[in-house]
């Protein structure tokens, strides 16, 4: 069996090359409804403190990682380190700071608040 080397950074010094967990794009379900525009990501084994979201220039960010906690030799594995990640257009007219999340048993709740001028409304009119 040969030797390899480890790649070298700046300065003569060796690196090692860290895993790379597989990316998923979890499953979403988005509704729309008058007020607000709501995101449902099933992110199973993701504890809040692995979880980001993030809306930068109309873009909606979801990641997340999952490590299963295992004890004692496996038998069998079927369930593995994962990194969740989505991305989506959101309309330039949410309310970014009204934006509220929620985890709860592997799901996450996001809503995304229209703004005022985003709802819908109704015209009165006027006779003359």
């Amino acid at each position: 069996m040969s030797e390899q080397s480890l790649p070298t950074a700046k300065g003569g010094q060796q690196t090692e090359e860290t895993r790379r967990l597989p990316v998923v794009s979890p499953a979403v379900d988005i509704v729309e409804n008058d007020n607000e525009i709501v995101v449902y990501a099933d992110l199973p084994g993701v504890k809040r403190e692995d979880l980001s979201v993030h809306i930068d220039d109309g873009t909606l960010t979801l990641s997340g990682v999952s490590q299963p906690r295992r004890t004692g030799a496996a038998q069998w594995e079927e369930f593995g380190d994962v990194e969740y990640r989505r991305r989506f257009a959101v309309p330039q007219t949410i309310d970014v700071p009204g934006v509220k999340a929620e985890l709860r048993d592997g799901v996450l709740c996001l809503s995304l608040p229209k703004s005022t001028a985003a709802k819908p409304r109704s015209i009165e009119i006027h006779s003359a």
